[in-house]
């Protein structure tokens, strides 16, 4: 992809794209164009009383003098070329469709119909989305699962070189890192393998903006080799919601097609307040980042330590290390196991909210999860670590027994029978929830968070899988994707018998 090179020379303190809406807006013009609440004069008062006239006059569009994110030469092109300096890349591409439209493109930008790409099966939603999109075949690797927290984590170098060996025709290789959890696999040994197999690695980072700028975090996509990584710059990295980037690595990608391809799922009217805060959030990453993180980890430390000396939970630390898919962690993340007070993750993610008006990142059968960024202070976590202390008193009485173990429940991987493509454009029925074991189904079934899916078009669904599904559903957590938002059918592929 050739460069244009900008007529001015940036450094990281400087904010090209936010410095120049604001200049726009101080110009003061007359606006004949969309947005049509024209400055914030046409919006609701009540809600533009709220947001602030400030905000409302950097929502702009893709007018001439402040450039075009489909085909950038200005203002958005100096940012991204800025961004790519911060994170090490050769490209970096800004992404307004969240990073589900960044990790949609990296499927897309490898993958077309037929062929075949590497991925865990405890993949988020988008990249199964990707692969009914693209007609694109997965080869499945089995993460390794922790049967004491009863969550997912990477994949082994071991099950990469494995899956390469059986598939060298494959058009990719896909590694979470770090996962939901802030757990990383090896992964320069994972591009080191996949590279000797000239296949590029794609990278979901979308919990992982941060750890470029801090030695105590695992190794980014980019310090590892990898070809492209999707990132949310908004999860963790201060940017506003759904304002992410596309890291990519010249070589075994083709530059021009990503851009294309990020293009054609993005929307003309793109953000320029998610763009700009894309702009400052990459500033403060560059120049203050390390300082910030370094205070972050500080505090995570601290909270996890306070936590472990509360009776009956367990907030997870370095212990986690030295198995083959966990070869690093992010501190920053706060697993914490409440199963030992024979509470669901769900349970203490409504107590935490009623009692102490706290919201959990997530929470799970035998989990929550709390993250920890330079949003937070002591006064934060703090009161965390006081409402678990309040939450292990009040529910001591049911503490199981320390010598037994709680039963983990978990998923099982279920088999593809068809591309999920295939499934999804098949002809199909609708059939009684628990009448449907041993169909395949056409839709996709996920708890969300995490948003992995428990079953995606193609795969054969099984009876200890619909048991997780009903369990998950009496504790109240949230199960997405199927039609029937109750559960009491599944849609699956129709079953043609032969004439009699």
């Amino acid at each position: 992809m050739k460069r244009c090179i900008s007529k001015l020379t940036y450094s990281q303190i400087d904010t090209p794209l936010f410095t120049g809406l604001l200049n726009h807006a101080k110009k003061n013009p007359i606006q004949f164009h969309i947005p049509g609440h024209k400055k914030g004069a046409g919006i609701d008062p009540v809600f533009r009383e709220f947001i602030g006239d400030n905000a409302l006059s950097i929502d702009l569009i893709n007018i001439g003098p402040l450039d075009d994110l489909h085909q950038p030469k200005g203002m958005i092109k100096d940012a991204q070329d800025l961004a790519a300096k911060a994170f090490g890349a050769d490209h970096t591409f800004f992404s307004v469709q969240g990073t589900s439209g960044a990790i949609m493109t990296m499927v897309m930008a490898v993958c077309g119909p037929g062929e075949k790409i590497i991925v865990p099966r405890n993949v988020h939603k988008s990249v199964m989305s990707a692969i009914v999109f693209s007609g694109a075949v997965p080869i499945f690797i089995h993460p390794e699962v922790d049967k004491e927290l009863g969550i997912s984590h990477g994949i082994t170098t071991e099950s990469v070189e494995k899956a390469l060996t059986q598939h060298p025709d494959a058009k990719g290789v896909l590694v979470i890192n770090p996962t939901y959890f802030g757990i990383s696999a090896d992964l320069s040994q994972i591009v080191e393998i996949a590279h000797s197999f000239n296949v590029p690695v794609l990278v979901d980072e979308a919990h992982g903006v941060h750890i470029h700028f801090h030695e105590e975090l695992p190794l980014s996509a980019m310090q590892a080799g990898a070809d492209m990584a999707a990132t949310s710059v908004h999860k963790l990295g201060g940017s506003m919601t759904q304002s992410s980037i596309l890291n990519v690595r010249e070589g075994l990608v083709n530059v021009n097609r990503i851009q294309g391809i990020l293009s054609m799922l993005t929307t003309t009217s793109t953000s320029y307040l998610l763009l700009a805060s894309l702009d400052v959030a990459r500033k403060r990453l560059a120049t203050e980042g390390h300082m910030l993180i370094e205070k972050t980890i500080q505090l995570a430390n601290k909270t996890r330590n306070a936590i472990n000396e509360i009776d009956h939970l367990q907030c997870i630390g370095p212990e986690i290390l030295g198995r083959k898919a966990t070869f690093d962690y992010d501190p920053t993340k706060l697993i914490i196991s409440v199963k030992s007070l024979n509470l669901t993750g769900y349970d203490v993610e409504k107590w935490l909210r009623q009692k102490y008006n706290i919201e959990v990142e997530l929470s799970d059968l035998y989990n929550i999860l709390c993250i920890i960024t330079p949003g937070d202070s002591e006064m934060e976590t703090g009161t965390l670590v006081e409402a678990l202390k309040e939450l292990s008193e009040e529910f001591k009485h049911q503490a199981g027994d320390s010598e037994k173990e709680v039963k983990v429940l978990l998923p099982d991987i279920p088999v593809l029978a068809i591309a999920p493509r295939d499934a999804f454009y098949s002809e199909t029925e609708v059939v009684p929830f628990e009448e449907s074991a041993g169909r395949i189904i056409a839709e996709f079934i996920m708890v969300y968070p995490p948003g992995i899916p428990i079953f995606t078009p193609g795969e054969i669904i099984t009876e200890d899988n619909l048991s997780y599904i009903t369990k998950t559903l009496e504790v109240g957590l949230p199960v997405q994707g199927p039609e029937d938002y109750e559960l009491k059918s599944l849609r699956v592929i129709k079953e043609h018998k032969a004439i009699q």
